[in-house]
Order: C-alpha cells, then structure tokens, then sequence
C-alpha cells in the first residue's frame, strides 16, 4: 500500500459511512457537473477519485447507455462503492479499481486507455502533486471528448470568517483549495489545442472547468 493510499485509508475508514450523507450539503457543484457530462450512446465515462460511488451511481441514471468506471486510492472507499453499486444493481455497468491519480494505468486497470468522458469531483484538493494528476487526467480522454472538474474555490467572494472557517475545517481532512487552478486548465488546454471553461460559482465557493479535446491532432506546420 502507498503512502496516499494509507493516509486515504485512516481518514476515511470510520468518515465512509456518513460521507454521502454529511458531504451533500458542501460538495456544490457535483449534480451539475454530472448534467453536462453527456456522453455518447454506448460512451465510455471515468471518475478520477470516486470515493463511495455516489457520481457514478448517479450518472448511470442519467446516461443508461454509456459505460462507468471509477477509481480511487482508498481500498476501504472501493469497499463502500462496490457494495453500493451491487445494491443498486449496477455491476453490469459500473466498474472499480484501485489506482492513484498520479500515475493513471486504466489499460491495465480495466483495459481501456481512454475514455469519452473524464471527470474528477473534489478530488484535486487533497492529491498533493495535483497537477500531475490533472495531467494524467487529460490523457485518459479520447480525441474528442472531454474532462469536466469540480472542486473546491477560493471563496473571495464570501465573508472572511466563513472563509478561514472552512479551510481550517478542510484542513483536517488534507484538502486544499488550488489557487492556481485555473491558470493550470488553461495551461494545459493550451499546450494540446484544447478547448477550456472555468467558472466560480455560488460565489466562488466552488471552481467548475470543462476541457475538450480535439478531434484530432494538429500536425506541427513544418510537419504538413
């Protein structure tokens, strides 16, 4: 077991049974991230760091026809998601393994290298090298598709109390607000020809980005 994994582990084996209960009232943005996924029929849809399931689960919901992936971490995360999953149904159409975002191996996880759809879901905020797993992301899409992120904002725009409130409470459980993550998105949309969105709502309590990946690779001009 790696480092993260067991730190992953500490924090969540007891935090698992309450997570989707309690985390409902200030993980925003999760519900319409899942709208604006919409992948293709029969479409191919990966959450990085997918804790207890509860995205894909409901995702499967919304896009009956595409295919579900998830992968976290945390064993004892997993144990929870595949126990959900199966209660619900849906092992025909959500799968799980344990992997660590920073070095993304989905070929030998599930062997699918890329997928129609990407996203992470308040994951970036407690993944210490979080830009290699940004990275890492991108590369799981297929030409064409797309990686959509939620996540933590700098909350510039709420009360200065609530704002030291939260991150000291956030702390607690290893996340951090990434500052600089909308100049990374662009940064990396820009490197590959991408396309990128970001946005900051409920007052910049929370970041929301969408990069989309070309069709196809543009050839360097001395190369065409």
């Amino acid at each position: 077991m790696t480092d993260a994994a067991a730190e992953m582990d500490s924090i969540y084996r007891v935090q698992r049974h309450i997570y989707d209960a309690s985390r409902k009232f200030y993980l925003l943005g999760r519900d319409g991230l899942l709208d604006s996924l919409d992948p293709p029929p029969g479409g191919t849809v990966l959450e990085i760091g997918c804790g207890t399931g509860r995205n894909l689960i409901l995702a499967s919901d919304r896009y009956p026809a595409a295919l579900f992936y998830g992968i976290d971490v945390s064993a004892v995360m997993l144990e929870t998601a595949s126990a959900s999953v199966e209660k619900a149904g849906l092992t025909h159409c959500i799968r799980f393994a344990q992997a660590d975002a920073r070095k993304l191996d989905t070929e030998a996880a599930f062997g699918i290298a890329e997928f129609d759809r990407v996203f992470v879901s308040y994951a970036l905020s407690m993944i210490p090298p979080w830009r290699e797993a940004l990275e890492q992301a991108y590369g799981a899409v297929k030409p064409g598709g797309s990686l959509h992120i939620v996540d933590f904002g700098e909350q510039r725009r709420l009360p200065g109390v609530f704002r030291a409130g939260l991150r000291a409470w956030l702390k607690r459980f290893s996340v951090e607000p990434r500052a600089e993550l909308e100049a990374e998105v662009l940064k990396l949309a820009d490197a590959h020809g991408a396309r990128a969105t970001f946005a900051r709502p409920f007052r910049d309590y929370a970041c929301s980005a969408v990069i989309r990946k070309p069709a196809s690779v543009m050839q360097p001009a001395f190369m065409q």
